[in-house]
């Protein structure tokens, strides 16, 4: 679709305004949507997300006085305060001591336990998935020596218990 500004380019922006209950839908080309001022609608909204964590870092992280560098990428823990991103995955092992108070207090732990830990299916009285599977496995293969054997109502009664496990 062309440009419904200049009627040359392709339009490849799309505007859509109410004024006074009243829509008006413009497509425009890039080189009219940045002269009409569409080009970029929240100039003070950015996500800029490692300048967010860059700022908590400078506020939690103790100042060092001892520039040390990482041995993989070079970066200094002033460099991953004032960018608020890791260097590389050793810089986790070169900077442990001053990077996870930080993590810990931005996430609350610092060590992957699952979408369900283990104690959320202790209180709950659910078993965990990976012994779930292992006893519908083993339910299924007594379901088959009861269907081998004609023992029809112990076989109903496993499948109903299958069924129930796998939800």
């Amino acid at each position: 679709m062309l440009c419904q500004h200049c009627q040359k380019n392709e339009a490849t922006t799309h505007v859509k305004t109410v004024i006074n209950g009243k829509t008006a839908e413009y497509r425009l080309c890039p080189e009219c949507a940045h002269a009409l001022g569409y080009d970029h609608m929240f100039p003070d909204l950015t996500a800029d997300f490692g300048g967010i964590l860059g700022s908590f870092l400078s506020a939690a992280l103790p100042a060092r006085s001892g520039a040390t560098h990482c041995r993989l990428c070079g970066s200094t823990m002033n460099d991953i305060k004032k960018t608020g991103k890791v260097g590389c995955s050793e810089c986790y092992d070169t900077f442990f001591s001053d990077l996870m108070p930080t993590i810990r207090s931005i996430h609350g732990n610092t060590e992957h336990i699952g979408k369900r830990p283990v104690i959320e299916y202790e209180t709950s009285g659910d078993k965990q998935p990976e012994k779930d599977q292992a006893d519908v496995g083993a339910l299924r293969a007594e379901l088959k020596k009861a269907i081998e054997e004609e023992n029809f109502e112990r076989a109903a009664e496993l499948r109903d218990r299958i069924k129930e496990m796998e939800g």
